[in-house]
Order: C-alpha cells, then structure tokens, then sequence
C-alpha cells in the first residue's frame, strides 16, 4: 500500500486537470498578447481563469494577478507594499511562524534598512495580539500574517489583526487555506496562493490585490498582468488552476470528510501510544496534524515509514531540506517547544483521496515504528 500524507507539500494533480492542460499546450499554443485567431483564443481562455480565481475571493477579475505560486506571490507583496509605501513608513510586522517565503524577504528588507517587528506565538500556535497592537500603534507600511500555519494547521487571527493594523497594507498568505477555508471574506489587502496545494499544478499562483492597494512592479518587461508581472502568462498552468479550484470549490463534503480522518487519526496515535504531543490545535484546519513523537527522531521515523510505503514530512518541503533539516522547524522552536519534542515532529496533512483504510494503515505503522525505535535507544 503506498499512501501519501504529504499533502502541504504538494498534492496529487486531478486527472481532469492534466487534460486541460493537455489540451491547451497542444491544441491552444497562441500567445495571449498576440492579436491573430489563435492569440484571442488563448486570451478568452486566460480571461475565464481569471474569472474563475477571482470568484474564490468574491473579486473582481482585474484584482487577480497571476505568478509562478506561492513564493512568488509573498515576495511580491512584500517588496510590492513595502517600496510604495516606504517613504510613508519603513516599519514592517509579521509573526514568528510565517512560510521562509515571507520571513526571508521580510529579512531581505532588514539589511536594507527595514524595522522588523516580529511577533510571537504561545505552545499553541497563538498570537501574542498585544505585542501586535502595541506594534502596530507605532505606524507601519506593511503586516504580513498568514491564514492557516502550514506545519501546524493553526489558524492566525486575520480579524482581530486587521483591527489593529492602521493605515499598514495587510498582507496574507493564504496558500494552505485556498479552497479549503472560507477566504472570501478575508480582511487583508494583498492575499498570495498556490494552485500545487489543491490538486493543481506545479509553477502556477495568484496575488489578490484589492483595489485601491497599489503595490511596485517587481518584474519588469512587456506589460502582462496590469504591468505588475511582465512576462507571456503559463497559459496551461493558468487553465489548470482554474480547473483544480473549480473542482474544489465543487467538493462540499471535502472539509469534514477530511476532518473525520484526521480524528481518526489523532484518536488512533493517542491509544496506541504514549509521550506524545500534539502540536496541531483542535480548532486548527484539518487538513493538517502535526505530532511529536517523544524518544524518537522524525527524520528517521520519517524514512522508516517510507519503507513501508507511507510518506510524511518532519515540516515545511521548502526549508526542511536546507543545512539537512538539522535546525529543526523554526516554527515549533518558535512555539517554545523544546529539543526533543521538535526533532521527534512529524507532519501528516491529508487529502481528499485520503481514505480510513489509509488511516488506520498509517496508526499501525507508526506504532510498530515508534516502539521499534524507542526500543533501540537511538535517541541522544
């Protein structure tokens, strides 16, 4: 039995979205700037995405902007807000959690001269609000706070931060709540996602920009994208897009069909063993269940489980591979957790092709594993 549980790294493409793709390489090539029959096609098809992404956030068409995913949609919002609004403010605020996508062009902006506050979370993902409030009363020209943690599934108070934020460009990324929680209402001016993290392709994102929030280019050249991102548009990456959020948006019984594996799962790992924690909220997203295994090392736990067909990962796939993974997650670290609980960290994040056989397949191995190490007496 082979079963993906990686699924906040990325996700298994739909098979009706790899057909339209297809579709468009082979059979709708035209530049979307060209002004011939096969260019007007490809536009139509790159202006019905656009509407497509855009009715996620109840937005209009023109406040989409299309970019290579996730990574790119945080750097463009941050550089975006903060050299528009820098002469205004140099004072930027984000949490202790964030993706590195944010934290390593937040630091970028630092050595340029940015004043970083960063605020703190509690052992259960919670954001120290005061601290916020207490920053944000100081001015600032941008707040980067993300929607959904993606190693722990915890979910950040958007609300309450937009309260506070004053004249500041509030900035969101909502890469691991797209498609799965209600973003529509989300109350931040700048909102980044990723179509990879919903069964969609790979090389493909979006930036919502609400209107009236002016951002600097970050790509210069031919103009695409309201001149905010030159470059000719990945039409096939667009179109799938479009498709993976059509299909989601579809699964109204995704949400709490996931959230009955996810209990399964939890309530599985709690009754067959023991000196674990739990590092996810129970009233985080379920798509995510973030556990440490105290007296064994998630890295090896995590290939133990491979041989047995079963992947997971010990954190975020964009830094886990950096240096090793030796630093450990700065996000538990950031949580206050200690040594061994943030090396014995696994992450399982499900999917709706997820199933309870699964489940309790995973709850099995992961017992025999676990004991199998603690065991042995590897951990130092």
């Amino acid at each position: 039995m082979v079963v993906y549980l990686d699924n906040s790294a990325t996700t298994k493409v739909y098979d009706e979205v790899a057909e339209k793709m297809t579709a468009v390489m082979l059979k709708h090539y035209g530049n979307p700037s060209s002004l011939h029959t096969l260019g007007l096609d490809a536009e139509k098809l790159l202006k019905e995405a656009r509407r497509e992404v855009a009715s996620v956030f109840n937005a209009e068409d023109k406040e989409i902007v299309f970019t290579s995913g996730g990574t790119e949609s945080d750097n463009m919002a941050i550089f975006g807000a903060y050299n528009s609004k820098k002469r205004e403010s140099n004072h930027i605020i984000t949490t202790t959690i964030e993706h590195p996508a944010v934290l390593e062009a937040v630091k970028r902006l630092e050595k340029q001269g940015a004043k970083v506050t960063y605020i703190d979370v509690d052992r259960d993902s919670r954001l120290d609000m005061d601290a916020l409030k207490d920053a944000a009363e100081k001015g600032a020209t941008l707040i980067s706070v993300m929607a959904v943690n993606n190693e722990t599934g915890a979910m950040m108070p958007l609300c309450l931060v937009n309260e506070v934020k004053g004249n500041a460009i509030l900035h969101c990324d909502a890469v691991q709540a797209f498609c799965k929680e209600e973003i529509n209402n989300l109350p931040a001016d700048l909102i980044s996602v990723s179509a990879h993290k919903i069964h969609g392709p790979k090389g493909i994102g979006a930036l919502y920009i609400k209107n009236g929030t002016k951002i600097s280019p970050v790509i210069e050249g031919g103009g695409q994208e309201r001149g905010l991102r030159s470059g000719t548009e990945n039409l096939p990456g667009i179109v799938g897009m479009a498709e993976a959020v059509k299909i989601s948006m579809k699964d109204k019984e995704g949400y709490d069909r996931i959230l009955k594996l996810n209990q399964r799962m939890r309530k599985g790992i709690l009754d067959t063993l023991s000196d674990i924690r739990i590092n996810s909220p129970e009233n985080g997203v379920p798509y995510i269940l973030n556990i440490s295994f105290l007296g064994t090392k998630g890295e090896v736990l995590l290939h133990k489980l491979e041989q047995d067909g079963i992947f997971v990962s010990t954190g975020s796939a964009c830094s886990s591979g950096r240096n090793g993974g030796k630093s450990g997650s700065h996000v538990l670290r950031a949580m206050g957790l200690n040594k061994e609980e943030v090396e014995g960290a696994i992450r399982f994040s499900f999917s709706t092709f997820n199933t309870e056989e699964e489940i309790d397949y995973v709850i099995e191995k992961v017992a025999i594993s676990v004991n199998d190490f603690r065991r042995l007496g590897r951990y130092q």
